[in-house]
């Protein structure tokens, strides 16, 4: 018999079988009509849920957030679903997972899946790293009609007279014209309250039938749920029948489209719809913004995501319930999974129960987003964040020497060295479990052990974590144990959530200037005139009071990816400052981010194959 180690994570997914997904759904409390099945292992669950078990109080909340990234790897997705597993399997605890759906670029370029790993994953891990239940094909279909619409509308537009556009926009059929319903809406927000189309004035049509939008202005972009450098500049209209309108844009991977944010931070399909339509997709020429709802699409893009709004149902490797939701980009947007999941899964759980839940990157981006943000769209309030290391992790940000795949480990991160692990438990492990403080939530530290840790790098860890302000701070070995190797850690969590959490949200004003300081350790920031210019923008718009999504590097808390540990005594510069107007924040970029991955010269698909006699996948990870 093969030891942990030696299966590939797909061999353990599919040396498990999964219960029936209607056998699931049974035993976590779901009615029949409140399911739609997926095949055996997933389904879709209705928000009519949530109006059944109104009543009923939420479970405790749980937020796993890490260190700052290194190339090494931290598994908190591996840590949710061992800690999930072991709340479940060994306390007897009603537990919940809930996940975001992976993209399919890093699937096949270089990160490969994120269905978790080993013995503490998500099963069946192909489906859940593939197309799962179609939520990315929605989000793309809905994103590439608004980009149809947005050009479409320029070139009608540029070629047609007042009386032409306005005839095609409100036709006449059999006899009968009338403006629909969103052609309504926009009257209204036009100060039109005329609703008989002979009936409007010549200014009132040009109105009406004019966005004007500026070609230079476009904000809204294509995107693919695929890594394609090439697609990162692209020029459109270049066959003749679109008459000379060509312009640059660009194509962004789907789970970059603010169609994702929205799904995530929805709480229902009428504040999804109310969200759709008021995402901005540029300016006019005047400089007024243009909304989805102005294009007349919302009702549409509603209709392609409503079935993407329900959580998909699925279970790890021990059985335990899992919510796969959304999966909004960590930089740009939020980095976390629906609002909608952890709501249905409070009240799946019930009051003694818990859901853990994941944050994307570090704990100073996804962390501070969930709470900024997420808790802000929600309303929720966390018990606890587990904040999850790695010995090799902390070696890197002690001091050790840098990494790059495929190449053998250095000698530093295979034996024993105490001091790197220190210097890095001092510097980012410390600051992070800070971060959380800031935020009022007690923090139990779980280090995730690989097989080259020593004992003594172990408890070094968990004394200087608690020694740095965590209220606990356990070894977990779910990756080749599953639920048994995190029984020490859900004890952990369990003790630290009968504690008083404190929650507060870290601002009100100033509010790019308090996180940089506050969180990231700058001592101020640098806005360029195009940042300064939009600040006023914003806010003569409306927006001001927005929260804000820092687009940043994700390898480090400055603006340096190079910059390991806690780097001191720099200023953050504000390159731009852009607005998610849908998903309700205004980001702010440091620095170049890029939103269409590239391929590596050996991606991950050279792995993966298909055997056409058993069907079964081979390479996925």
């Amino acid at each position: 018999m093969r030891a942990p180690g030696e299966w590939d994570d797909i061999e353990i997914s599919r040396a498990q079988t999964p219960k029936p997904v209607d056998q699931l759904a049974q035993e976590i409390g779901l009615l029949q009509e409140e399911t739609e099945a997926y095949g055996r292992t997933k389904a879709k669950v209705r928000l009519s849920l949530l109006d059944r078990l109104r009543e009923q109080p939420d479970g405790k909340y749980v937020l796993v957030a890490g260190i700052t990234p290194t190339p090494l790897g931290e598994g908190k997705s591996t840590v949710v679903i061992g800690l999930v597993q072991a709340l479940s399997a060994h306390l007897k605890l009603n537990s919940f997972a809930c996940l975001r759906q992976p993209s399919q670029g890093p699937t096949f370029g270089v990160k490969g899946g994120a269905a978790g790993g080993g013995y503490a994953q998500v099963i069946p891990m192909e489906e859940f790293n593939l197309h799962l239940t179609g939520d990315i094909h929605a989000i793309t279909a809905a994103n590439n009609l608004v980009a149809a619409a947005i050009d479409a509308r320029m070139l009608h537009e540029a070629t047609q007279t007042d009386k032409a556009l306005y005839s095609r926009l409100v036709p006449s059929v059999n006899g009968d014209r009338r403006f629909s319903p969103i052609q309504i809406a926009r009257l209204r927000r036009l100060g039109i309250s005329e609703i008989d189309p002979s009936a409007l004035t010549p200014q009132e049509v040009s109105s009406f039938v004019r966005l004007d939008l500026d070609p230079a202005k476009v904000t809204w972009q294509r995107v693919v749920d695929t890594n394609d450098r090439f697609l990162r500049k692209i020029t459109v209209g270049q066959a003749s029948t679109e008459k000379g309108h060509v312009r640059e844009t660009q194509f962004d991977i789907a789970v970059a489209s603010e169609i994702m944010a929205i799904l995530a931070l929805a709480d229902g399909l009428g504040d999804m719809k109310t969200r759709l339509g008021r995402m901005v997709v540029g300016s006019s020429r005047s400089g007024q913004p243009v909304t989805a709802e102005d294009l007349g699409v919302s009702g549409a893009l509603a209709v392609l995501m409503k079935d993407a709004i329900k959580p998909t149902l699925m279970q790890t490797l021990e059985g335990s319930p899992v919510f796969v939701h959304a999966g909004p980009f960590a930089n740009i947007a939020h980095g976390n999974s629906s609002v909608l999941a952890d709501k249905l899964a409070l009240k799946l759980v019930g009051e003694d129960g818990f859901v853990v839940t994941e944050a994307g990157f570090g704990a100073d981006i996804g962390m501070e987003k969930f709470f900024n943000i997420k808790c802000r769209a929600s309303g929720l309030r966390p018990n606890i964040v587990v904040l999850v290391a790695t010995v090799r992790a902390l070696k890197m940000h002690g001091g050790g020497p840098n990494v790059s795949a495929g190449s053998p480990l250095p000698r530093e991160y295979i034996d024993e060295n105490l001091s790197l692990v220190a210097k890095g438990c001092s510097s980012n492990l410390r600051k992070q479990i800070q971060i959380a403080h800031l935020f009022g939530v007690p923090v139990v530290v779980a280090l995730n052990v690989f097989k080259t840790d020593t004992q003594a790098e172990i408890n070094l860890v968990c004394q200087m974590a608690k020694e740095s302000g965590a209220s606990d701070a356990v070894p977990c070995h779910h990756w080749a144990l599953g639920g048994r190797g995190s029984v020490e850690l859900a004890q952990a969590v369990k003790q630290a959530s009968s504690q008083p959490s404190h929650f507060q949200f870290l601002y009100s004003q100033e509010k790019i200037r308090m996180i940089a300081q506050k969180v990231y350790g700058a001592d101020d920031i640098e806005l360029s005139p195009e940042a300064k210019a939009k600040i006023d923008y914003y806010n003569q718009q409306g927006y001001g009071k927005l929260p804000i999504c820092m687009a940043k590097t994700h390898l480090s808390l400055s603006h340096l990816p190079e910059k390991k540990g806690t780097p001191t005594g720099f200023t953050l510069p504000i390159r731009d400052i852009r607005a998610s107007i849908g998903a309700g924040f205004i980001y702010p970029l440091v620095g170049t981010m890029s939103t269409m991955p590239g391929l590596p010269t050996r991606p991950c698909f050279y792995d993966i194959d298909l055997d056409p006699v058993t069907e079964e996948i081979t390479g996925l990870f």
